[in-house]
């Protein structure tokens, strides 16, 4: 059974990154699409994981007197996680195949045209660019599938990354 403190703290963190990470989306789609196909983007996503998933785990370890096994450390990001994916992963369902459909056809104009400008800076051949780029048009990045797909990587990469912060923050006189 999981402890009270770990669900509360899992849930409640997991809704607030939800919540922020669909309000980033929002962000983006009412700024510029072209952002959507921006590293930096990326990037500062992964800081909000990465700083939420400090206080939260700061946060737990501190309501558990400052006992914290490693299994439950990574349980508390995990539950953090998969609920602020999904979060985020159905309100990107909602707005690029209900909302406005014709978005992620634009998105997916730019990421064919970022991607042979990036193709191209590295040297790519030719031959290499248009088969990638094909691939690309065969899928819509935001087609409800490849959002499905997307979340699921996202969990697997953020749960290393939950594995890294529980090490961390594991209490050092446990056994787990």
């Amino acid at each position: 059974m999981i402890n009270e403190v770990i669900k509360k703290n899992g849930i409640t963190f997991g809704i607030i990154l939800g919540v922020i990470l669909a309000l980033i989306t929002a962000t983006i789609y009412a700024i510029d699409l072209k952002y959507f196909v921006s590293g930096w983007i990326g990037a500062s996503t992964f800081v909000v994981y990465l700083v939420i998933g400090i206080v939260l785990l700061t946060k737990t370890k501190k309501e558990l007197n400052g006992f914290f096994s490693f299994k439950d450390a990574f349980t508390t990001f995990f539950i953090a996680t998969l609920i602020a994916l999904l979060i985020s992963t159905l309100f990107s369902v909602l707005l690029f195949n209900v909302i406005d459909p014709g978005a992620k056809e634009t998105i997916g104009e730019y990421l064919v045209k970022y991607m042979a400008e990036t193709l191209q800076k590295f040297g790519t051949p030719a031959s290499a660019i248009n088969e990638a780029l094909a691939k690309i048009k065969e899928t819509s990045p935001f087609s409800t599938l490849e959002q499905l797909k997307g979340l699921v990587f996202s969990l697997a990469l953020y749960s290393i990354l939950g594995l890294i912060l529980a090490a961390f923050f594991k209490s050092k006189n446990t056994q787990e």
